[in-house]
């Protein structure tokens, strides 16, 4: 048993998931469940999921989901037996045969807007956008540090980026 949200019909396991699901999709893509949520219970953001979740369930369908739930579709069973092979040499987040979200292929341009029902994304999909957020904010972060020259120090102790920088911020030491 769960309940179907009165927004989309995703099926949710329980009164907080599918406050959590309501919430969520509120917050970050505003639309219909946003003004779902404004409509029927006031000052919701405000409110913790077991306290959203009571208010919820007065509007919600409660129904009965067969196979949709993570522990009932073959997908990540965390109730003691693994479902995925952890061959020698293996790291978390190389593609390593996790099932999420139905078992799509990786590398879907929107993770968010592609989720299985119930709001669960296949953590592989953030891969290549996690990497390359991580590369700007390393390129942005040096920048500012090279920008910031001539103060002779810098915030982290990382002294080889002010004595490799030269006066006017130029890597080579010119002027």
């Amino acid at each position: 048993m769960g309940y179907a949200c009165p927004v989309c019909g995703d099926p949710q396991t329980d009164a907080e998931h599918l406050a959590n699901h309501l919430a969520f999709t509120a917050m970050l893509r505003g639309g219909d469940h946003e003004a779902w949520l404004d409509d029927r219970i006031d000052g919701w953001a405000a409110m913790d999921p077991p306290e959203l979740a009571e208010h919820v369930v007065d509007h919600a369908e409660e129904a009965e989901f067969p196979q949709v739930f993570e522990d009932t579709t073959g997908g990540h069973d965390h109730g003691g037996g693994h479902q995925h092979d952890h061959g020698s040499g293996h790291q978390h987040g190389d593609g390593h045969g996790h099932q999420y979200g139905g078992g799509r292929a990786s590398g879907t341009p929107d993770a968010v807007e592609s989720a299985a029902p119930g709001g669960v994304a296949d953590l592989d999909d953030f891969e290549g956008e996690t990497d390359d957020v991580l590369a700007e904010a390393k390129e942005l972060t040096r920048r500012r540090r090279e920008n910031a020259g001539g103060d002779g120090g810098t915030d982290d102790g990382d002294a080889e980026d002010a004595t490799e920088t030269g006066a006017d911020g130029d890597e080579t030491g010119n002027s």
